[in-house]
């Protein structure tokens, strides 16, 4: 494995490109939302207002290619596929629950943050 550290995010560092894949926003969502158990497509999709089709698309195969969800083909007619997290997803509930309430019990005083910057900025600008 290539040297790197949480000091020093070198570019070569296997963490950057696994981080920036599993960590964005709709990568955690599509986790929340298959956390009670299998979904197909179109009903991951109506829990995730806003998600393109080809975002979440896109999304489900980078979790899938790291190992994070299952792709599973159901022999209906028509074909159905089915998506469920494994056991190397489940790993990453808890932090992503962690992160979520923090973001939830700190949203107000990021709120404060954000108009306190805003407001230097319009005196500068």
């Amino acid at each position: 494995m290539k040297e790197c550290s949480v000091e020093v995010f070198r570019s070569n560092c296997p963490s950057r490109e696994l981080l920036d894949q599993i960590a964005d926003k709709w990568s955690m969502m599509i986790l929340a939302v298959l956390a009670d158990g299998p979904l197909r497509f179109n009903a991951i999709k109506r829990g995730l207002e806003g998600i393109t089709q080809k975002a979440l698309t896109q999304t489900l195969r980078k979790l899938e290619r790291n190992g994070i969800v299952s792709r599973n083909v159901i022999a209906t007619s028509p074909v159905a596929v089915e998506y469920e997290i494994t056991d190397l997803g489940r790993s990453l509930i808890g932090p992503f629950k962690a992160l979520y309430y923090w973001t939830r019990d700190n949203i107000e005083a990021v709120d404060a943050a954000r108009a306190a910057f805003d407001a230097r900025l319009e005196e500068v600008g």
